[in-house]
């Protein structure tokens, strides 16, 4: 079982360490007690509680099929466009994804800062990483 300390369980689901205990207090996430001693919480609890309070903007794409399982609804909050190519940053809920495309592209598409859009991610590779598990300092 995968444990995280009650800091880190609130760095992940973005909140402030009094509401991770407050989640331990009503049940939500169970405390446990590592070797050191330390307050921690089960990973698996607290990536389902993640992934249910989650939200997504509906995506404005109704009617539209497409192979992309990973479509992310967001706001356009930074455009940089030159004469050929351009980079566009959206933020969908609390990730900021960049992509880069042509400069017609984001023209035929009319996006400006504030347009809602959907970055659409299919590739035949993706990178997963996990940190290393770091020694008790004792």
């Amino acid at each position: 079982m995968t444990q995280l300390r009650i800091r880190d369980a609130a760095v992940f689901l973005g909140v402030s360490d009094d509401t991770v205990r407050r989640l331990v207090d009503g049940g939500t996430l169970t405390r446990a007690v590592d070797d050191a001693g330390r307050a921690v919480v089960d990973g698996r609890e607290v990536a389902e509680h993640a992934r249910a309070r989650s939200t997504e903007l509906a995506d404005p794409a109704t009617g539209v099929r497409s192979s992309a399982r990973n479509r992310f609804v967001g706001i356009v909050t930074d455009l940089v466009v030159d004469t050929v190519m351009a980079q566009v940053e959206l933020q969908c809920g609390p990730h900021r994804v960049v992509s880069l495309m042509s400069a017609e592209a984001v023209r035929d598409l009319g996006l400006e800062v504030g347009s809602v859009a959907v970055a659409s991610v299919k590739a035949t590779m993706v990178a997963v990483e996990a940190p290393t598990a770091q020694e008790d300092p004792r």
